[in-house]
């Protein structure tokens, strides 16, 4: 009886291990960059578009510029341009806004996060700011990287 209660506990032991695996997804960590496209607003000929990004690198961004893609709603390239999300305090959001003059923003589609055109910070690593990048939408247009 002795046995087949160590059995019983070792499987469920083993079955939490599974689930709690089973909840992290691929790249949930608690470090790198975290970009939310967070509205996208038109306003006299342009999209407003405002971001919430926070850092989790472990150091001061003095300066993060991102060059990023974007794509209309049927799928073409509409410009390249570079997002510049100035200094970035490890552990503190902010909020950055950009204004994409000439299209409204039912028109945008996709923004592809490209690569980076800075990235600087006391201590950080090469590619600090691309490694572990987190990117979502809470709105219709999709953010990837």
């Amino acid at each position: 009886m002795r046995s087949l209660s160590l059995s019983l506990g070792a499987f469920v032991l083993a079955g939490l291990a599974c689930m709690a695996a089973a909840q992290e997804q691929p790249g949930d960590t608690n470090t790198g960059l975290k970009i939310e496209l967070n509205s996208a607003t038109d306003t006299d000929g342009a999209c407003r578009i405002s971001f919430v990004v926070e850092n989790a690198l472990g150091a001061d961004l003095s300066e993060a510029v991102f060059e990023t893609v974007l794509f209309d709603t049927a799928g073409s390239v509409e410009r390249l341009t570079l997002f510049d999300m100035r200094d970035l305090p490890d552990g503190r959001p902010r909020v950055r806004q950009f204004q994409i003059d000439g299209i409204a923003c039912d028109g945008i589609g996709r923004i592809l996060f490209n690569g980076v055109q800075a990235c600087t910070g006391e201590g950080l690593d090469d590619g600090a700011c691309m490694d572990g990048l987190g990117l979502s939408s809470r709105t219709e247009i999709e953010v990837l990287g």
